[in-house]
């Protein structure tokens, strides 16, 4: 697990509840800490070794859950004021290990998918997203002003 969050960040571990006809699995609940307010859900895919990166919102938070496949998601902080400031947190998520991961705003993210055909991430921000001026921020994943490097790491 990751030895330092970056401020704001909480991370759930989401537990399967089987039975002999499959299993159920919650993945957000309004009684639980990371949640704040509810804007929409929506689901985003990536092929296997595919890298979607880097964006911030300003106003909205963002709450993974990786429900097909496994994916590396990774953040920044890159807010000048934050505690965290400069720091990298990296996520291993998905069906091996199913986790709530809350965004806040303003911290960079992105994510590669890790497993063999598609990675499904499931996203409920806290805001609307809005057609006309989207909160959405980008820069390129290989991006000299983020200090990571997105290749696997071999043991």
């Amino acid at each position: 697990m990751v030895k330092q969050l970056i401020d704001g960040v909480m991370v759930k571990q989401l537990r399967a509840i089987p039975d002999e006809r499959g299993w159920l699995m919650e993945m957000f609940r309004s009684d639980w800490p990371e949640f704040e307010r509810f804007g929409q859900m929506y689901i985003t895919s990536c092929y296997s070794g595919v890298i979607k990166a880097w964006h911030y919102h300003r106003k909205q938070a963002d709450h993974f859950v990786c429900i097909r496949g496994m994916a590396k998601v990774v953040l920044y902080d890159n807010r000048p004021d934050s505690p965290t400031k400069g720091l990298i947190n990296e996520f291993f998520m998905g069906e091996r290990n199913p986790l709530l991961l809350k965004i806040p705003p303003l911290v960079y993210h992105g994510f590669k998918g890790i497993s063999d055909g598609e990675s499904w991430i499931i996203n409920v921000p806290t805001e609307l997203y809005n057609y006309e001026e989207p909160d959405e921020y980008r820069l390129p994943y290989d991006t000299e002003d983020i200090p990571y490097d997105w290749d696997i790491r071999m043991g």
